[in-house]
């Protein structure tokens, strides 16, 4: 079990970044799907998640072919790439995702119950709008570069590894 947590203050700072970073992350899991299907062939499981403060890369199976499906991800993350056409695709998935927590009471109660409750948290309707407003391929490419210039990683490795 292999975990790790790319941190960066960036995302935070703006309803806009979150988008971004969330626009990041599943386009990068776009990238993925074709390249670790044969990872998941042989019982090796990932998940990229979009957290609060950064990307949380879980990993997990047999140990002696952990290290090349975690290399696989660390060489999209670092040599990251996109089409105008996945651009399109991801954000209009992400539009739907957005506006279907927005019209459930329960999730959007949440939502604002945490937006009370914590000091830096952009809303759901901040993220939907800033998305229905537009993003630029241009300014995904800025965010990723920043992104990945003003990195803190925290890991935890779990099993049967060497040090």
């Amino acid at each position: 079990y292999v975990r790790f947590h790319l941190i960066s203050p960036l995302i935070q700072q703006s309803a806009q970044n979150i988008v971004l970073f969330d626009t990041f992350v599943n386009i990068l899991s776009h990238n993925l799907g074709e390249p670790a299907y044969e990872a998941d062939v042989a019982q090796l499981e990932y998940k990229l998640v979009a957290g609060e403060h950064g990307l949380i890369i879980r990993v997990k199976g047999f140990n002696h072919k952990l290290p090349l499906l975690f290399q696989l991800i660390i060489d999209y993350l670092s040599d990251f790439s996109f089409t105008p056409a996945v651009f399109e695709m991801i954000t209009e998935q992400l539009k739907k995702t957005y506006f279907n927590i927005l019209i459930k009471p329960e999730t959007l109660a949440k939502d604002v119950r945490l937006l009370i409750l914590e000091h830096s948290r952009w809303s759901m309707i901040d993220k939907y709008q800033t998305l229905m407003n537009g993003l630029s391929i241009e300014s995904l490419s800025s965010f990723v570069k920043a992104f990945k210039s003003q990195l803190f990683v925290e890991g935890l490795v779990q099993g049967n590894f060497t040090s």
